[in-house]
């Protein structure tokens, strides 16, 4: 089982809002997940980003391995991802 660290679309339409999950890289986007790590609003002036920057250090020690858009997301958040 691979593990991601992925973005859950949440909101209405045109007013996106997103979760910060952990999920099997097999489940659907807005799907089953194995945990809640934050949120983004990308929406907002300026834009909200809230992680639990120790859970999702964990879960990169075991080897979950984040998209693209939220290894950019981590990165704002100043959050090291190991050997990247």
């Amino acid at each position: 089982m691979a593990v991601r660290i992925r973005l859950r679309r949440m909101g209405a339409k045109r007013r996106p809002f997103y979760r910060l999950v952990v999920a099997d890289s097999h489940s659907r986007r807005d799907g089953e997940f194995i945990e809640e790590l934050g949120y983004y609003d990308p929406v907002a002036e300026p834009a909200v980003l809230e992680i639990k920057k120790e859970r999702v250090e964990e879960w990169i020690q075991k080897g979950a391995i984040p998209s693209p858009t939220v290894r950019t997301l981590l990165r704002q958040a100043g959050i090291s991802m190991g050997k990247s």
